[in-house]
């Protein structure tokens, strides 16, 4: 299994745990997931976090448990493993920007059982570093679609449906 970390910084040798930047409301028994950790993200489920870091965007896939009526509406008639919406005014962002992606060592890591999150309450050094300069291509490579569109509002009810439904940075999304 491999593991990774994204940032924009190409000079990081050791992930320190840290507390997150804005704590996130936990369910009883897991509010230490906002205290100091290092996070990582399991292979299948990187393409959440190959985007700039404040892109607000939402990703949906299909699971065993998807009715057949929720994927018409939200997936249209693709075939893509994944869809990754974002906003319109992100778009060019997406296209240009570059984003390093640190290879982490999965014997280090406990697993949330959450969407490919993992975490370390220790410090951890990566394995490897490579740069992507082409975001919408790496995308395309682990088969998800990229859809922009001019508000993420429209969105909401996807959590509603039986589709995985992952949204992150919404706060910066407009008129979310």
């Amino acid at each position: 299994m491999r593991l990774f970390h994204f940032s924009h910084d190409p000079e990081i040798t050791r992930f320190e745990p840290r507390p997150v930047s804005i704590p996130s409301e936990r369910p009883p028994g897991r509010e230490w997931l906002n205290g100091p950790l290092v996070w990582a993200i399991d292979e299948p489920h990187q393409a959440m976090y190959l985007f700039p870091r404040d892109c607000p965007r939402i990703l949906i896939w299909q699971t065993p448990e998807t009715r057949d009526e929720d994927l018409g509406p939200w997936r249209g008639e693709r075939s893509d493993r994944i869809i990754a919406h974002i906003e319109q005014a992100w778009l060019e962002r997406v296209r240009t920007a570059s984003i390093c992606r640190y290879e982490l060592p999965a014997a280090a890591f406990e697993d949330l059982h959450d969407a490919g999150m993992w975490i370390s309450r220790s410090a951890v050094e990566p394995s490897a570093m490579e740069v992507i300069f082409d975001i919408p291509g790496a995308l395309a490579a682990l088969d998800v679609e990229l859809r922009a569109m001019p508000s993420l509002t429209p969105l909401r009810g996807l959590w509603e449906t039986s589709l995985h439904a992952s949204g992150i940075r919404l706060r910066n999304a407009a008129g979310w």
